[in-house]
């Protein structure tokens, strides 16, 4: 259990440590946030905020997690889907904040990405770790054996969480935060199913996010981009089908299913019928231009995903003996 907190900790410690320093230097390599013309008028403000800062949240949990669990296999695959993840979203800021093109990757390369992520972590976790192609279904304690349609399932927790995550990744803190109480739920989540090894990655990503926190907390000093968006998405992805509650994920991640849900419903209602749903998607900024202040709007996704944290951890603990069996 001391490991647990220890690798939270160190993770934490580096990301504190090391963004003083990276923060002046990205603002010298002109590496800034470039804000949607069609955004809210308020973020016009924080253009030029230094982006990127995935690389530090990168940086804390390789550090922890090699300096506490450099044997366990679980680790390191969940640290390889972290950081492809994560060097994808990279090339992603890169092409956007270096080159200037806006857009960044098109969406087929980024789904090529995906899909090649996807595939070598499903086809290691049942070739190698014994990871049978069975899904839980939580309440029922039943098994559904999915064959091959599992490794279908994979690709697309993979895809869905990270796109997820980085939508959520518009206000100052959300995403570091919502994603840090995500982390802690399934550290608890991981430990009941006896897998402490999960469960000590997840809290390094816990205080990894928490670290960063610390400067990207209204008002942001620095801003993960796609960089830490999509690697934070990548290992919740990840965590979730090592520890086989692949059904919890959208109980424990709503803020982020809300997120991206809204989205996927805005563009269905405006092509369909040419009206919008939300003042502005993705949900967030709903708020936003409903007049809420941007701290309001967090603390209030905050709350929400402490809240579905809490509730799916409550359906873990009720199933957890047929789950354990």
């Amino acid at each position: 259990m001391q490991s647990l907190f220890f690798g939270a900790l160190c993770a934490f410690g580096v990301v504190v440590l090391l963004s003083p320093i990276a923060i002046p230097l990205l603002h010298r390599l002109k590496f800034g946030q470039v804000v949607r013309e069609e955004g809210p008028a308020a973020h016009k403000a924080k253009t030029g905020t230094p982006t990127m800062g995935g690389l530090l949240i990168l940086a804390g949990i390789c550090v922890a997690a090699l300096v506490i669990h450099t044997t366990a296999p679980a680790v390191w695959l969940m640290l390889f889907v972290t950081l492809a993840c994560g060097a994808l979203g990279f090339v992603d800021d890169y092409i956007k904040v270096v080159l200037k093109r806006n857009l960044g990757l098109r969406a087929k390369e980024k789904l090529l990405g995906q899909i090649l992520i996807a595939a070598l972590f499903s086809w290691i976790i049942t070739r190698y770790l014994g990871r049978g192609t069975e899904l839980w279904i939580p309440g029922l304690n039943a098994t559904w054996d999915l064959g091959f349609l599992f490794h279908v399932l994979v690709f697309f927790i993979i895809v869905g969480t990270t796109n997820a995550v980085n939508l959520t990744d518009g206000l100052d803190g959300l995403a570091a935060g919502t994603t840090a109480v995500a982390a802690v739920i399934y550290a608890a989540v991981s430990w009941v199913l006896g897998q402490p090894d999960v469960a000590g990655f997840f809290t390094v990503v816990a205080g990894a996010a928490l670290g960063f926190l610390v400067f990207n907390r209204h008002p942001a000093r620095i801003f993960m981009g796609d960089t830490g968006s999509l690697a934070l998405g990548g290992a919740l992805a990840a965590g979730a089908v090592l520890t086989g509650t692949e059904l919890l994920l959208p109980v424990i991640g709503a803020v982020f299913v809300a997120e991206a849900m809204s989205v996927i419903l805005q563009v269905a209602s405006f092509k369909t019928t040419g009206r919008r749903i939300f003042r502005m998607s993705p949900l967030h900024h709903h708020f936003e231009l409903g007049g809420w202040p941007e701290t309001r709007v967090v603390r209030m996704f905050w709350a929400a995903g402490i809240i579905a944290g809490l509730v799916g951890l409550g359906i873990m603990l009720g199933s957890a003996g047929g789950r354990l069996v």
